[in-house]
């Protein structure tokens, strides 16, 4: 069963480096969380590594100033590994192909800026769905739509046999009280209609080998039994660290605060509960980072 800590400092000292979720655990896509950040701040200070593992569509340099604008500081990590840096890569390799349609906002047409760390890269080109190749989705065009209203589209690349890239695997985010759908979403509506959905963000792979690697690059020859990946997604952070063998921490207050009934710390109850339906038995749960 999962042990309830009162604060990261209780066990933070097992750990070189900390692999953090961003938003529900220093951020709710307005501002940051106070504790969160001086949490990472003191854990820093004691010469610990803080890589934030995001989900997020964007490059890193983008998550960066769009840190800035919530009030994160830069003195609480070290480094940014996203969803986006390791989708972007795959596009550019050709993975669903030179035509694609783009599902997402104007916002996030960056994504398709050039990718120098890719030798030969296709040229992709965004066109309407009836002539693409493929599909690209950094998120819903309203995230407070009814899903239904994407099953047309859906449908059709369905029909034609097209791959769908999942820039964020998240299914849903809350930006302050208000939940919004995720690209998940759409992705996983397309695999449940029978469609090809390709995921680069937590819980798969491709993000924790672009972590290791910019971990690396900070300080050489930090192993996961010396890692802690936190988070509030328990599909996707805590499911992700354990698919990679990593203790974790879960932010019960998140995503999950309803299920777990939780206020500054879960229900003990409530928790057990909840986690018993999702069969997943995090190394560590608090409230909230602090």
């Amino acid at each position: 069963m999962t042990q309830i800590i009162n604060s990261l400092s209780e066990v933070s000292d097992r750990y070189d480096a900390l692999l953090v979720d961003l938003w529900g655990c220093v951020h709710n896509g307005k501002t940051a969380f106070p504790e969160a950040v001086a949490a990472l701040q003191a854990y820093r200070e004691t010469g610990g590594i803080v890589v934030l593992l995001t989900n997020s569509p964007r490059s890193r340099d983008r998550v960066a100033v769009q840190l800035k604008t919530f009030d994160v500081p830069e003195d609480c990590w070290d480094v940014i590994a996203t969803s986006g840096d390791s989708a972007r890569a795959a596009m550019f390799r050709g993975l669903v192909g030179e035509k694609v349609y783009f599902i997402g906002k104007e916002s996030d047409l960056k994504f398709f800026d050039p990718l120098a760390i890719i030798k030969d890269p296709v040229e992709i080109t965004r066109v309407p769905l009836q002539e693409a190749e493929g599909v690209v989705c950094a998120g819903p065009f309203d995230a407070l739509a009814d899903p239904e209203t994407w099953r047309p589209d859906l449908l059709y690349a369905k029909q034609k046999g097209m791959k769908f890239l999942c820039a964020n695997p998240d299914i849903v985010v809350d930006r302050g009280h208000v939940r919004e759908w995720c690209a998940g979403a759409i992705a996983r509506m397309y695999s449940e209609m029978g469609g090809e959905s390709l995921y680069f963000g937590k819980p798969h792979p491709p993000i924790y080998d672009l972590a290791y690697r910019r971990l690396e690059a900070i300080r050489p020859g930090v192993m996961k039994s010396k890692m802690l990946a936190i988070g509030d997604g328990i599909l996707t952070d805590i499911t992700g660290a354990v698919g990679e063998d990593i203790d974790n921490l879960f932010i019960s207050g998140g995503l999950a605060a309803g299920p777990t009934k939780t206020e500054r710390q879960p229900d003990p109850a409530a928790l057990k509960a909840y986690l018993a339906e999702e069969n997943i038995d995090p190394t560590f749960t608090i409230g909230f980072l602090r």
